[in-house]
This record gives structure tokens, C-alpha cells and sequence, in this order.
């Protein structure tokens, strides 16, 4: 009871804030069963820090996370992007709660704060990285749930690519959202892209957007099914549609390419 009376407030002072009514929505109806997912960006310097981030997420976070019911946590490197190194860490929700509690319950593990000690207690004068960036997403009605990918946490050599779809308005990014749900992620699986996740942000920077995730066999696999995609007649049609059109709802598309670590679940 202690912790929905704290979300309650936490939710009334978010919504005070000016932040999206969704958010408080959500946290009444649970977002009819779509998953929640929190998206880190940790900005390291090159050198032993790099080690340090790994061997603390490989025997510390991710234990803590699993045991706290946050499953699978993927955690991934840039492989082709910007601000190298930096690392992104992927959790689903099965709530809000969930989240809005999550630290609380991972860093109150005894076994995380024994395992964890040299990351989390690194002096002002050796941090154990720059900054930290963190966005809120919930899913699509389209794709309600992390779909894990085939041969996940076996080491196995692939590509995820994240995309972010920026749009001038709240109402363009949901007309976005709608076409995805309506057509689009279907026509990306006939096409041999492999979706992870889709998430509407609802906390996180350049407002309004939406992320995705794909996974790809590689890069001639990611060309190959891109070009698919594109000549699709359906996609055609869809992208050429009054009130779908890029220009008239996308203001923005970019995409980083990761690769898992030998220690991500995803």
C-alpha cells in the first residue's frame, strides 16, 4: 500500500510537471497489458572504465535486475554511431510500478552492493562514467511485448539497429504510432525485419518521438531486407496515404547500430 500511495504521488507531482497525461493513464489501467521499458545511455571514457561497466553489469546489475523480476536486461555497444564508447541497457517492465520502484529494490540487494561496490563508490576524481541518460517508453498496441530474439544470451554475432522517429507534435508522433500498428510492423516482418520492441516516449529528450528496435543477421542481411521493405507494394501504398506521410508526421529519423555484450539476455 506504502508504495502505490507513493506512486500515486509521484504520478500527481509528474502530471503537475507538465508531463505527458499518458504517464497517470498508465499507471490506473497498466496500459491494458503493454510492457514498459526503461532505455540508459551510459557515456564512458575510453580505458579501464570500459572493463569496470562490463564486469559490473555481467555480476552486479543484471543479478540484482533478474532477482527484482526485470527480465531479460539487454546491454549493448555502439557499433556504428555517435558518442563512442557508450552503452546502452535495455529493461522491460511488466508495470509502471515496477519501474517507478526499481531502484529502490536493485540497490537495496545485498548481493548487488557487495558486487557492485567498485562501480558504485568510485571517487569525484575517478567516476565510473560521465553521465547517464535514461527515457521512459511504453509499448505498442501493435507489439505489446519484448519479443526476444533467436538465440539470445548464447554469444551469437548480430546486429541491432535503434531507431528514434521524431514528429513537430503529439498528434503527428501518435498518427506515426497508428500507422506502425495498423500496417506498418506487419509489413516489417513480411520483409524479414525482425522487430524487438517499439516504444512511445513518455519521458526522455527530444519530445515527441518513438523508438524501436530491430535485430539483423548482419549487414548484408540488414541491406538486403531494408531494400525489401522499400519495394513493397503495400508500404507503397501505406506511405503514400493523406495523413502518413513522412512530411506530414516524421521531422526526424535517426538510427545507431549496436552489438550486444557477451553478457546481454537480449
Amino acid at each position: 500500500m506504502k508504495r502505490r500511495a507513493f506512486l500515486k504521488a509521484s504520478l500527481a507531482a509528474a502530471g503537475a510537471a507538465g508531463l505527458p497525461s499518458m504517464l497517470a493513464k498508465a499507471a490506473e489501467k497498466d496500459a491494458g497489458g503493454r510492457e514498459f521499458y526503461e532505455l540508459r545511455r551510459y557515456h564512458l571514457r575510453k580505458g579501464p572504465k570500459q572493463k569496470l561497466f562490463d564486469d559490473f553489469y555481467r555480476q552486479a546489475a543484471i543479478p540484482a535486475m533478474n532477482r527484482a523480476g526485470i527480465s531479460p536486461v539487454g546491454v549493448f555497444s555502439v557499433a556504428i554511431g555517435p558518442d563512442s564508447p557508450t552503452m546502452y541497457v535495455l529493461m522491460p517492465h511488466k508495470s509502471l510500478e515496477s519501474f517507478a520502484t526499481s531502484n529502490d529494490r536493485v540497490h537495496s540487494d545485498p548481493e548487488y552492493q557487495k558486487a557492485g561496490a567498485e562501480f558504485t563508490n568510485a571517487p569525484p576524481s575517478d567516476p565510473s562514467y560521465i553521465r547517464v541518460e535514461s527515457a521512459l517508453l511504453v509499448a505498442f498496441e501493435g507489439i505489446p511485448k519484448l519479443e526476444l530474439p533467436t538465440g539470445a544470451g548464447a554469444a551469437k554475432s548480430r546486429i541491432f539497429e535503434l531507431r528514434t522517429y521524431e514528429s513537430h507534435s503529439k498528434k503527428a508522433n501518435k498518427k506515426k504510432i497508428e500507422m506502425f500498428n495498423t500496417g506498418e510492423i506487419a509489413i516489417f516482418r513480411r520483409a524479414g525485419l525482425t522487430p524487438v520492441f517499439f516504444g512511445e516516449t513518455l519521458i526522455g529528450t527530444n519530445l515527441p518521438n518513438l523508438t524501436y528496435m530491430l535485430v539483423h543477421e548482419n549487414m548484408a542481411a540488414h541491406d538486403k531486407n531494408w531494400g525489401t521493405f522499400g519495394s513493397d507494394p503495400e508500404w507503397k501504398k501505406l506511405s503514400s496515404t493523406p495523413g502518413y506521410t513522412d512530411a506530414e508526421i516524421v521531422s526526424n529519423i535517426s538510427n545507431v547500430f549496436l552489438k550486444p555484450t557477451a553478457y546481454s539476455q537480449i
